[in-house]
Formats: C-alpha cells, structure tokens, sequence
C-alpha cells in the first residue's frame, strides 16, 4: 500500500547513491547494520545516523541528519514508528530525494507529509529484501 514497484525501483535505481541510514549504529546484531551491507553491496555510501556518531562500515557516523555536512539522497530509518515522523520531517528539510522506512515502521501521516513535500517514499519495506528482485 506505501511501496508501489516503480518507486522502489526509482529509489534504488535512479535515487542516488548516498543513504543515510538512520539508527544505525556498531551493533552487529541489529537488522540496520546487515541491510548497511547489503546496501554497500549494492553501490551506496552508506552514512551512519544514531546519537552515538560512531563510525560504521567505514563511514563516519553523525548524530543527526542536520550534522551531515553534505547533500543525502535518501534517508533510511530504522527508529520506531512514533519517532519515524520526525525523521522524515528532517529529511525533507536537509533535502533528501527519498525517506524509506523500514519493515514494522508505519507513520500514514509521515508518509503523506513526505510525499506531499515532493520526495519519493516507501513505507514497512526492508531494500535488502527488495535490491534481488531488480534482477528479475
């Protein structure tokens, strides 16, 4: 409902290849660390966003979408649902193309407000899972 298969494949294709990927941190057991890789994997700089700003993947991390110092194409969220809103507000504002939230994160009113302000979005989705099917 949130994830048409020409805007996944949009972003993935044709959004650009600076993700910053939000909640990501240096713990290795959680899913935004894995879908990081796959995300690298598949061409794209991948920018470490959690309080903690620690570096990941080899990427400098930062605290917030505001402290990036240059432009994102997409901002990929891996927080909860009632703070995915805010994030998507941020990305909207620090000038990103597209927000993606994650499986399990839904936000009807984010999604509208984010697609609203022109940008691409896909909502309860993982690109890890989606990156295989381009092939097909």
């Amino acid at each position: 409902m949130y994830a048409d298969d020409e805007t996944i494949r949009r972003i993935l294709r044709d959004g650009g290849d600076t993700w910053a990927v939000v909640g990501l941190s240096g713990n290795r057991s959680r899913a935004a660390y894995r879908v990081a890789e796959v995300l690298q994997r598949f061409g794209k700089r991948v920018v470490p966003v959690h309080p903690k700003a620690e570096p990941v993947h080899g990427e400098e991390g930062y605290a917030s979408l505001a402290d990036i110092p240059f432009p994102v194409d997409v901002v990929d969220v891996f927080v909860n649902s009632d703070l995915a809103g805010a994030v998507a507000d941020e990305a909207v504002a620090a000038g990103a193309k597209a927000v993606w939230f994650q499986l399990g994160v839904i936000d009807a009113e984010a999604y509208d407000r984010t697609r609203a302000a022109g940008l691409d979005m896909v909502m309860d989705r993982c690109p890890a899972i989606e990156i295989p099917a381009l092939a097909a």
